[in-house]
């Protein structure tokens, strides 16, 4: 009875929608075509990569994860998957702070740099900023020194005043034990107290490295430290509300140092990590 109940619901359900029986059981042992199930794997692949990024990839650097997995696909159908699915970075273009203070009366360094940010090789341009995180807790400064050959944090500091010792020198300690310095070093920076300041400027002099500075109110002097600052805030502080200076702490080490440094893929580098194209360039200026 129940299988004959079965076919009259079959053939009921056919009348009402205007399909053939055999049209209809086509279609229920249809198998799913290459193609499709090519799609579908693309499909949750981008959400993987999209993911693992924490959010942060737009379809550019989603498609060169992908090809990095093996699949032949385009920017453009990437994007067009990424727009069907709602799947969108979380960046946000809008960021400006400022932590400079010039109104000083130490003595300035020429902009030896004069927005030459190419490098030959490892420790010889070497970039520095500061930058402000805000907490339940109050502020937190974040100093970080970058080398302008792999894009590479060296060192940085987090602090919760801005004094020259707790900022750029702590930063620098960590730079010059990651990455000795082995040849002639330029250190570049804005006109702040901070770096201008004896105890900073005189260290330098010591080292024998060549310390250059922006022009006044010249935000462009120093924009690839800025860039960082700018990413920075835009894939991961503009997101959190950190209601402690330990959380916060905890969430800019993995930033720097597990996703910054080592998975974010740049375009500058030819989509490389900085670690990655460290690897695969070192050798070459050795």
């Amino acid at each position: 009875m129940k299988a004959n109940h079965d076919k009259h619901s079959v053939e009921k359900m056919c009348r009402v929608f205007k399909v053939s029986r055999s049209g209809y059981y086509r279609w229920l042992h249809h198998k799913p075509s290459k193609r499709y199930k090519q799609r579908k794997q693309l499909m949750e692949d981008i959400k993987k990569v999209h993911l693992s990024s924490k959010q942060r990839y737009g379809s550019p650097k989603v498609t060169d994860d992908l090809q990095d997995m093996g699949w032949k696909v385009s920017r453009q159908r990437v994007a067009r998957i990424m727009r069907a699915e709602g799947i969108r970075s979380i960046v946000v273009k809008k960021f400006r702070g400022v932590t400079t203070d010039s109104k000083h009366s130490f003595p300035l360094a020429e902009n030896h740099l004069n927005r030459d940010f190419h490098a030959e090789g490892p420790g010889q341009k070497w970039v520095s900023d500061i930058t402000y995180i805000p907490t339940k807790q109050g502020w937190l400064y974040l100093t970080i020194v970058m080398d302008l050959y792999d894009r590479k944090i060296v060192g940085w500091s987090l602090s919760t005043t801005m004094t020259t010792q707790a900022t750029v020198l702590a930063a620098w300690k960590m730079a010059i034990k990651n990455r000795p310095i082995t040849k002639a070093l330029l250190f570049h920076s804005d006109r702040g107290v901070q770096y201008a300041a004896y105890a900073f400027s005189d260290h330098l002099k010591r080292e024998g490295v060549k310390q250059s500075m922006s022009r006044k109110g010249n935000c462009w002097d120093n924009a690839v430290a800025e860039s960082f600052f700018k990413i920075l805030k835009s894939e991961m502080v503009s997101h959190v509300n950190y209601y402690s200076i330990l959380q916060a702490k905890t969430q800019i080490f993995e930033f720097i140092e597990v996703w910054y440094n080592r998975k974010r893929k740049h375009a500058y580098l030819g989509y490389k990590t900085p670690d990655e194209f460290g690897e695969d360039n070192y050798s070459k200026c050795a």
